[in-house]
């Protein structure tokens, strides 16, 4: 009994220290964080964060593979299993992105990363890699999906992906920098779907 406790205890450890790092790193950014921040923060050791992340960067980037790498792979299944008309599932898609980044405090790490990528050009290469390119082919894909069955019209996937992602990012951008002076919430969900609204009618094949 109690090795499995100190099993549990061990597999919540991880995650215990990526919630830290995120708090430590909303506050103070990527390079202003140290590793005995988050180890205060999550109350350890340094060393015992070793145990698990071999730098910062290894840091960063478990924090992002186990938050956006993970919503990214379940809309992924959602494409892969999904059988009706390619509007719908953009709709869907897009819908769920959105939901995320309105409401998710994961949200912080676009903007950190943009603000200290010229410092840390190896984590905007493993930005672009993990994250970026992997949304733009899941969307790309939903474009081609669409023009081949005669849905949409022909368009270049990989222009129509970066449309489709573009309120996404501003969503992001907004919440973590601008919304702290808006008089009123503003309604992301409602640019969500004007956004879609325009773009399902601009996709929309056309006889002609």
């Amino acid at each position: 009994m109690t090795k499995k406790r100190w099993q549990r205890r061990k597999d919540a450890r991880a995650p215990e220290i990526l919630e830290a790092a995120l708090a430590c790193f909303a506050q103070k950014g990527f390079a202003a964080t140290r590793m005995d921040d988050i180890a205060r923060k999550c109350g350890i050791t340094k060393g015992t964060i070793y145990l698990y992340f071999d730098s910062k960067e290894s840091v960063f980037k478990a924090l992002a593979r186990a938050s956006i790498g993970e919503q990214l792979g379940a809309v992924r299944t959602m494409v892969e299993n999904f059988p009706g008309p390619s509007a719908q599932l953009l709709r869907m898609v897009l819908s769920t992105m959105g939901g995320f980044v309105r409401t998710s405090d994961r949200v912080i790490l676009p903007k950190m990363l943009l603000a200290e990528s010229g410092n840390f050009p190896e984590l905007a290469k493993f930005w672009r890699e993990e994250i970026i390119e992997q949304g733009i082919a899941l969307l790309g894909g939903i474009v081609a999906r669409g023009t081949a069955r005669g849905e949409f019209r022909v368009l270049a996937p990989e222009h129509a992906a970066r449309l489709c992602v573009a309120p996404i990012l501003l969503i992001a951008i907004w919440r973590t920098t601008f919304a702290q002076f808006d008089a009123q919430p503003y309604d992301h969900e409602g640019l969500i779907e004007a956004h879609l609204q325009v773009l399902l009618q601009g996709l929309e094949a056309r006889p002609g």
